[in-house]
C-alpha cells in the first residue's frame, strides 16, 4: 500500500510508520516540520518514506501527494493535555476542524483517489461520567471535548460525498512509553506516586500497538466502515489504573494527587483525567480485532518493562 498520514511524527504516527515501513509500503508523511521529520525518518532507515511539508489548515500544493495513495491515516491535532487558555481551545478546535476540512478536500480532488480515510476522534466525544456506560452507539456530550469531537467528526464524515470509505477511531488514552505515561513516572519513581483525583473516575485506555493494530486494519478490511472505539475491552478506574502501575514497578501507589494540583498546572486540560469515561469497544470486537493487550496489567508490564 501507499499510505499518507498526518500526525506521522507523533506519538502513535510514529509507530505506525515503522510498522507500515517493516511491512514494506510507502508512507507519505506529513509534517509542519520537516527536518524534525527527517531526523524521525532518516532515509538509511526509512528509504520508503516521503516527507511532504504542509500547513494543516490551509489548501496548498502539499494535497496533490494524496493522489496515488491507497489509504489516508489522519491522526494530526494539537495537543489537549496543556493549560486550556482560550486561544489553545481555539487551536484545539480548529487543528482538527480545519486540518480534517484540507484532507477531506485532498481526497476529493485527487485524480486517483484513496479508497479510504481512517480519521481519529476521541472518547471525549461521549463527556465524562462516573457512572454511565459508552459504546459506539451512545449519544455525545455537552462539554467543550465532546463538542471538538463532534465537529471534527463531521467534517471527516464530508468524505463520503466522494465515495471514499470512512472509519473514524474514537480513541482512549493511548499507553507507550512517552505520553500519558512518560507524565506519571517519575513521581512512582520517588516512591510517591498514587491516584489522580478522587481515583474514582473511569480511565478507558489502549496500548499504543492495539492502535497501530487497528489503524492497519482498518485500511485493509474492506467491511470496517463507521465508527469504532479505539479502547481496549478492560477499562479501570484511576485508582485501580495507579496501584497496577506500582505493583508493575514494584512501587507504592498510595500517595493521592489531589485534583487542585492538577487544575494548577493544566486548568480545564485536567478534566480529561480528573473526569473520565468508561467507554467500551463494542462494534470493534464484532469485526474479530484481537487485542495484545487486553488488561492494563498486560499493557503496563509491557511499557515498563525497561523502568522499575
Amino acid at each position: 500500500m501507499k499510505v499518507a498520514i498526518t500526525g506521522a511524527t507523533g506519538f502513535v504516527g510514529s509507530r505506525l510508520v515503522k510498522r507500515l515501513q517493516q511491512e514494506g509500503h510507502q508512507v507519505v508523511a506529513f509534517t509542519r516540520n520537516a527536518a524534525h521529520a527527517e531526523r524521525v525518518f532518516p532515509k538509511s532507515t526509512f528509504p520508503g518514506v516521503e516527507i511532504v511539508a504542509y500547513t494543516p489548515t490551509e489548501s496548498g500544493d502539499w494535497q496533490k501527494a494524496i493522489s496515488g495513495c491507497n489509504g489516508v491515516v489522519n491522526l494530526a491535532g494539537e495537543p489537549i493535555s496543556e493549560r486550556w487558555s482560550a486561544a489553545h481551545k481555539q487551536s484545539i478546535l480548529s487543528s482538527r476542524k480545519l486540518g480534517t476540512q484540507k484532507i477531506v478536500e485532498a481526497i476529493s480532488q485527487a485524480t486517483a483517489k484513496p479508497q479510504v480515510l481512517v480519521n481519529a476522534s476521541a472518547v471525549g466525544y461521549y463527556g465524562t461520567s462516573e457512572t454511565a456506560t459508552f459504546d459506539e452507539t451512545s449519544p455525545p456530550g455537552n462539554d467543550f471535548l465532546a463538542q471538538v469531537c463532534q465537529e471534527w467528526e463531521t467534517e471527516a464524515q464530508k468524505v463520503r460525498e466522494v465515495g471514499v470509505r470512512l472509519v473514524i477511531l474514537r480513541i482512549g488514552i493511548v499507553l507507550g512509553m512517552g505520553g500519558a505515561i512518560a507524565k506519571m513516572l517519575t513521581p512512582f519513581k520517588l516512591f510517591a506516586g498514587g491516584p489522580i483525583g478522587t481515583g474514582k473516575q473511569w480511565f478507558s485506555w489502549i496500548h499504543r500497538d492495539d492502535l497501530v493494530n487497528l489503524i492497519l486494519q482498518a485500511l485493509t478490511q474492506p467491511s470496517m466502515e463507521g465508527t469504532y472505539n479505539a479502547t481496549a475491552p478492560n477499562p479501570v478506574r484511576m485508582a485501580e489504573f495507579c496501584s497496577t502501575m506500582g505493583e508493575v514497578m514494584h512501587r507504592p501507589s498510595w500517595l493521592p494527587v489531589p485534583g487542585f494540583a492538577l487544575e494548577l498546572l493544566l486548568g480545564d486540560g485536567a478534566k480529561v483525567v480528573l473526569e473520565g469515561q468508561q467507554v467500551l469497544p463494542k462494534r470493534t470486537q464484532s469485526t474479530g480485532f484481537q487485542y495484545q493487550y487486553p488488561t492494563v496489567k498486560q499493557a503496563l508490564r509491557n511499557v515498563l518493562a525497561s523502568e522499575g
